[in-house]
């Protein structure tokens, strides 16, 4: 294997691996967003039970059977 050959192929891992690194790069900054669009939809929930904690379902024993 001639030097030009070896230069060759090391430029093509080269490439190769930056554009691994660019789609790694692009992967990140997607799931980075949605963290933060999630921490956001949790903090508003978190915030909706605070808000109004008796809000929920009745107790069972306050509850009225079906046929009523």
């Amino acid at each position: 294997m001639s030097d030009a050959d070896r230069l060759q192929r090391l430029e093509e891992r080269y490439a190769h691996l930056q554009r691994h690194v660019a789609e790694q790069d692009k992967a990140m900054l997607e799931l980075n967003e949605a963290m933060i669009r999630l921490h956001k939809e949790l903090a508003a929930l978190r915030a909706q039970v605070v808000a109004a904690p008796d809000s929920g379902p009745e107790s069972p024993e306050d509850e009225r059977p079906p046929h009523y």
